[in-house]
């Protein structure tokens, strides 16, 4: 075991994914190839334990106890492993009795498992509820104190769960049909739990489960006669009480993770949120100097959510950039739309709308600089639903048109993998037709889908879209569409439409009359251009960072299977060159 380069790599290798869990795993395998102690040559050996255990089965059998199980042949032709001398091979039919019968008074107060076993990471907590013995010694499968049970469905198997059952009222118990069980005759049954969770036996066991895909099983032969590392009994014990410190050790590393994450993680989220909180003490250039800063505050991919959230937070409030006194005043830009979108909304046919309630600088959950304006989105945008799917068409006005739906529109992005065709009238291809620059809402469903924006840049010939997205669209180049979706995407912006929404279990959605009514913070148009740049630059950033922390964890997890591989089986090939 090359636990010297385990130790000296150990703070780099703690950081890849699942790095306890591996170690977990590496010890059990270690166990059950007697690589975790040491061997000590005045331990019986395993050749004189075996002869023990059949002459002790043998008597059983002959008292009338137990009936004699099928015999099976211990030597293994092709040994999954090397063991050392003072072992042997055997199998869990040869070193003790599978799946016995119980018998006992109907009145006998005894345990039941309703379930499959309930597994910890290395234990396994078995919930015991005390019934009478004849409510349950037909049509369920019999254990005892010290008994072996092993959860033989999928997903259970295959997550170790099995376990040495204590505590019995009585002594004995039953449970589910979905447990296979072994009563050991002189090995400790805590050994025979080491292998059932081992990596070994449960990979080799999961290509020889049979049943369909939903509900398989590990077959009765398996759990019988796989091969099984026999120690000497004395050994056995110092390898369980060895592996129950380490495993206490686990999980005191697991502990001490969680809490240095969790502790990184508040950290992260604390500075960020200071970041972008309007009544914070940071002036805008501290502000400005964490955000550049943050390859060095960030640790997990996870934290850049908050960084991301911080971006957007400090973008839509007018703290990313500087505001600059030689700006065209947003005042004007903001006549200039107002006059355009009358225009197009004439031009477009769209007839007058209900006055909507307009929030102003006090109504709102944030602040942001005197020099922007914060007209409502009616007031400078042409906004129009989609085409309603299911319509009848006459087949002499029909035509089919590429359409986005929901799914297409995510959060910053369009997902245009699957872009799927409509029958709809000739004119309507017109009236519903996409340009770029026009940027797509969707009305909602699942929260997730509550006023998701992106900005169409005529990807697609022809498109056009559902009545379930919005096209939001500027009638002059006063406004960027960008500027738009990073308002509306931002968690403020998002605000409004969790607020402003109709809301059922899990549902929300928003109306035509609730969007033209969304307040939007209006910078000068060169504002908006610098805001955007740092936006695109900050989030790319992030984009790296993401994918150079997965690229460690992904070298840290080979460097980890690398060294507990060189420590189970030698070097591997592409290191010894």
């Amino acid at each position: 075991m090359n636990a010297k380069r385990l130790l000296a790599l150990f703070d780099r290798v703690s950081e890849a994914p699942d790095a306890v869990a591996k170690l977990r795993r590496f010890v059990l395998d270690l166990a059950v190839r007697g690589k975790l102690v040491d061997q000590d040559p005045a331990d019986e050996p395993a050749e004189d334990l075996l002869r023990r255990i059949q002459d002790e089965k043998t008597r059983r059998i002959a008292a009338g106890e137990y009936r004699k199980d099928k015999a099976a042949n211990s030597d293994p032709d092709d040994p999954p492993f090397a063991l050392p001398s003072s072992w042997r091979w055997s199998r869990l039919s040869e070193i003790g009795f599978l799946n016995p019968r119980v018998s006992a008074p109907s009145d006998t107060e005894a345990g039941f498992v309703p379930m499959p076993l309930v597994a910890a990471e290395h234990g396994v907590a078995n919930r015991h509820e005390p019934r009478p013995w004849g409510q349950i010694s037909s049509g369920y499968t019999h254990f005892a104190e010290g008994d072996v049970g092993l959860a033989k469905i999928t997903p259970c198997f295959e997550n170790g769960k099995s376990t040495v059952f204590r505590g019995l009222p009585n002594g004995i118990g039953a449970g589910t049909t979905e447990l296979h069980i072994v009563r050991p005759v002189l090995v400790d049954p805590d050994f025979i739990l080491l292998l059932l969770k081992s990596a070994h036996f449960i990979e080799s066991g999961i290509p020889r489960m049979t049943g369909t895909a939903g509900q398989k099983r590990v077959p009765s032969d398996y759990f019988a006669n796989s091969p099984f590392p026999l120690p000497p009994l004395a050994e056995q014990r110092r390898i369980v009480a060895r592996v129950d410190g380490l495993m206490t050790l686990c999980d005191q590393l697991e502990a001490a993770r969680a809490d240095r994450e969790h502790r990184r993680d508040r950290l992260t989220s604390a500075t960020m949120a200071n970041v972008g909180r309007s009544t914070s003490s940071m002036s805008s250039a501290d502000q400005r100097f964490v955000i550049d800063t943050l390859p060095a505050l960030t640790g997990r991919v996870r934290q850049l959510e908050h960084a991301r959230r911080a971006i957007q937070d400090l973008a839509v409030r007018g703290r990313l950039v500087e505001q600059n006194a030689e700006d065209e005043s947003s005042q004007v830009l903001l006549r200039r739309a107002t006059e355009a979108k009358l225009v197009a909304c004439a031009d477009e046919g769209i007839r007058s709308r209900q006055p909507i309630a307009r929030r102003n600088r006090d109504d709102l959950w944030f602040d942001f600089p005197e020099s922007w304006t914060l007209p409502a989105f009616d007031d400078v945008f042409v906004i129009a639903s989609g085409v309603t799917k299911g319509q009848k068409v006459a087949s002499v006005e029909a035509v089919d048109a590429p359409y986005l739906r929901v799914a297409n529109v995510q959060r910053g992005r369009l997902d245009l993998a699957v872009i799927k065709t409509i029958t709809v009238r000739r004119a309507d291809v017109e009236r519903y037709a996409l340009r770029v620059g026009d940027v797509l809402m969707t009305e909602g469903g699942d929260w997730d889908k509550l006023g998701r924006a992106a900005v169409w840049r005529g990807e697609v010939a022809g498109c056009i879209h559902q009545n379930h997205v919005f096209r939001v669209r500027a009638p002059t180049a006063d406004i960027l569409p960008e500027w738009v979706t990073t308002y509306v995407n931002s968690p403020l912006g998002r605000a409004f439409f969790a607020d402003a929404s109709k809301q059922t279990t899990n549902l929300a959605s928003i109306n035509m009359t609730q969007l033209r009514g969304c307040p939007i913070p209006l910078p000068p148009l060169a504002e908006q251009r610098r805001i955007v740049a740092r936006v695109d630059e900050l989030i790319t950033l992030c984009d790296q960072l993401e994918a150079s922390l997965a690229a460690a964890d992904t070298a840290n997890a080979r460097l980890l299977d690398a060294i507990l591989h060189e420590a189970l089986n030698g070097p591997l090939q592409a290191e010894a060159a």
